[in-house]
């Protein structure tokens, strides 16, 4: 199971316990498992806190904002109850970029997020949540060009974050740090390549997408 590091680092800002923070951690487990519901006696089972306790805590994270209970529907269309606990990896990296003023705005850097999350149809795990900050913190990739890189690999119909990466990755080498840029790029690489495969194939419908998995 993957933790989000940011967790660890800002759990204390959110004025989160430890016990708190072990109870998250163990709704997370269980949703991983398949469990999108575990009862506090599921989660109390193991930790060294009584059913009763589990119970409080988790009435403490909805209180905070940090926990969410709602509904969705199986594939028999039949709505259950599920955790979600998208309020707090957004509050995590609304914490974690409000220090950064040099940077686009919180609800600049928030849209990426909820971005990547339209696109994919689903709530982003803590394992991709921490890849784009690591674009964002660590790379020192745009916004812009982060969305960028998501449109193509859409385009592509290669909708996953190894893909993306690579694109993101293809750019830097090549000093491409505007949109304007890639795009250039992009468009003379399909003009050379359909060239080449027409002399080969004429009557082949080449892709007007660059493939940036393919050297």
């Amino acid at each position: 199971m993957v933790i989000p590091s940011m967790l660890l680092k800002r759990y204390h800002q959110l004025k989160l316990s430890e016990t708190e923070v072990m109870v998250i951690l163990h709704i997370h487990r269980f949703q991983m498992e398949g469990n999108s519901f575990p009862t506090p006696e599921e989660i109390a089972q193991f930790t060294s806190i009584s059913p009763e306790d589990c119970t409080k805590i988790l009435r403490q994270l909805i209180q905070k904002n940090i926990l969410l209970i709602e509904q969705e529907e199986d594939e028999k269309q039949v709505l259950t109850e599920c955790y979600s606990l998208e309020p707090l990896w957004v509050t995590i990296y609304k914490v974690d970029y409000s220090a950064q003023a040099n940077r686009e705005t919180d609800q600049q850097q928030a849209n990426i997020f909820i971005l990547f999350e339209q696109e994919f149809g689903r709530p982003l795990s803590p394992f991709e949540i921490e890849t784009i900050n690591i674009w964002l913190d660590e790379e020192q990739q745009t916004p812009a060009l982060i969305k960028a890189a998501l449109r193509e690999a859409v385009l592509m119909g290669k909708l996953n974050f190894r893909y993306i990466d690579r694109i993101l990755r293809e750019w830097k080498k090549k000093g491409i740090k505007s949109v304007e840029q890639a795009r250039n790029q992009s468009r003379q690489f399909h003009i050379n390549q359909n060239n080449q495969q027409e002399q080969q194939q004429p009557k082949r419908d080449v892709s007007l997408y660059y493939n940036w998995l393919e050297e």
